[in-house]
């Protein structure tokens, strides 16, 4: 199974390519699609949008799985994530990919077994379960991946979005 792992933003959002078979993983590909603060909001959307598209094109994944949004502090900030989120979802809606979500506490307990372990604790976990000589830079790709995992491991439990 191909599943794509995506970790939601708007300056930088991180997306993980793994391939899952027989409780064996395979890492495929993983990094950013950032956009720039100086440019316009709608334009940074479709920026966003038309990456995602294609990378969907370029894997055709089985699955999309991706991060909901935690904010306790900023909400004009958590306003742009979330509508880059959306932007997100409506790739995968548009390339007929099954998505599915995750909270941060479902993939810290995915990845290490523990809901509220560190992100370094999580990035090695990354690291070892894909077997990469070191962690996957930036942070954004490595929650990406993380996601993706996180994702193999729920398989038999994992609801998607009903659209």
């Amino acid at each position: 199974m191909l599943i794509f792992g995506m970790d939601p933003g708007l300056a930088i959002s991180g997306y993980g390519v793994i391939d899952y078979v027989g409780n064996k993983f395979k890492m495929l590909e993983y990094g950013t699609v950032e956009t720039e603060s100086d440019i316009d909001f709608p334009t940074r959307l479709k920026i966003i949008y038309d990456s995602y598209i294609k990378l969907f094109e370029k894997y055709k994944p089985d699955a999309v799985s991706i991060e909901e949004l935690f904010f306790n502090k900023n909400v004009k900030t958590a306003i742009s994530v979330g509508q880059a989120r959306g932007v997100h979802i409506l790739a995968a809606v548009n390339s007929q990919i099954p998505i599915y979500e995750y909270t941060p506490l479902q993939i810290k307990q995915g990845i290490v077994g523990y809901g509220r372990a560190q992100k370094r604790q999580i990035q090695e976990m990354v690291k070892i379960i894909l077997k990469l000589d070191k962690i996957p830079k930036p942070d954004d790709a490595a929650d990406g991946l993380a996601v993706a995992i996180c994702h193999a491991h729920s398989l038999k439990y994992a609801k998607n979005f009903k659209l």
